[in-house]
């Protein structure tokens, strides 16, 4: 009788189980827990040989070491992005990490998009307004994005399709990333250094990993450098932002529109019903003051294909994890 390999999923919504399912019918008991891991949670995964996580499971040292102490030998990470394990502390632990590197690149670069032209064409408002009967046109004018430039910090999978994306809208796109790969973008795109984007762009979107080198890369100096008036769009990860220099930045107008798929604080708020209780992130609610303002949970990367692709690589990674095998989506020191 074949041993079915015990995972504790952390962070499970339900979309989560019934993805997570369906890409492994056999071979795997799921444990599926609404918790985030944190150290109070780790012991939640007695038992399991691994656990699966997301975006804001804490997996620093501490936690690992608590997840050890339970037997477990694996994490697999739902996502791409890592900066929330101490891949150090997991090395020395003998605790093999592994994430989903690639998964969909068009449903991030999609929902991008669509908050830009949301956002320009002012259809959350709109879709208020005639809902109460209301069909004024006053304070819903937007601008053409032909000939607009727009500036993508990051040109990884995601920024290069929403590059190829905005290229068809007739759009100028800068580009900046330390590892250009310039065989990615569409004709109408070119590398430039931080300096010029920031100067030239009309709309500046971010697409670049959350590292100790891009914490609070846009920030009272970056701003500075801005067009009045630009539009900037976070479909990334939300350290990449200092938000009170953002908020800052709205209130003398310097940023004229801003998109918001990700929050620096939104381990307390995102991927929860919060909506009988009172949320005491003052930052926060003064984002939601503003006008000009669309913040979206952290759903950019929720489309079927995605979580398609989530699942079947997390499945792949932990069975390879799991039986010492080699693992080309392994995270080392």
């Amino acid at each position: 009788m074949t041993t079915l390999l015990q995972v504790t999923v952390y962070s499970t919504q339900p979309y989560d189980a019934d993805f997570l399912r369906q890409a492994a019918v056999t071979g795997i008991q799921w444990h599926f827990v609404g918790e985030a891991l944190n150290l109070q949670t780790a012991s939640l995964a007695a038992g399991s040989q691994a656990v699966c996580v997301f975006v804001n499971d804490d997996l620093s040292a501490s936690v690992l070491a608590a997840l050890r102490q339970q037997g477990v030998g694996a994490v697999a990470l739902r996502c791409a992005g890592f900066n929330n394990v101490d891949l150090k502390a997991a090395s020395q632990l003998g605790i093999r990490v592994a994430r989903v590197p690639a998964y969909s690149p068009e449903a991030v670069a999609e929902h991008c998009v669509a908050m830009i032209l949301c956002l320009n064409r002012k259809l959350h408002k709109a879709y208020n307004r005639v809902r109460d009967d209301n069909f004024s046109l006053q304070g819903l004018i937007g601008f053409n994005l032909a000939g607009k430039t727009v500036g993508l910090i990051g040109t990884g999978r995601i920024g290069a399709a929403t590059a190829r994306i905005l290229h068809g809208f007739g759009m100028q796109i800068l580009c900046y990333d330390p590892k250009p790969q310039p065989e990615l973008l569409p004709p109408s795109a070119r590398y430039v250094e931080l300096t010029q984007l920031y100067h030239d762009s009309d709309i500046i979107s971010l697409h670049c990993p959350l590292t100790p080198d891009s914490h609070h890369l846009i920030n009272a100096v970056s701003l500075a450098q801005m067009k009045n008036g630009v539009m900037l769009i976070n479909t990334s990860r939300g350290g990449l932002i200092d938000t009170k220099a953002v908020i800052a930045a709205l209130k003398n107008h310097k940023i004229g529109l801003l998109g918001l798929d990700v929050y620096e604080q939104e381990a307390d708020l995102f991927f929860k019903d919060l909506s009988d209780q009172m949320i005491s992130d003052e930052v926060f609610q003064r984002l939601l003051t503003f006008p000009n303002v669309l913040i979206t949970g952290h759903q950019a990367f929720l489309t079927q294909e995605a979580l398609t692709q989530i699942s079947q690589t997390t499945v792949q990674n932990l069975q390879l994890l799991c039986t010492g095998a080699a693992c080309s989506n392994e995270l080392t020191s």
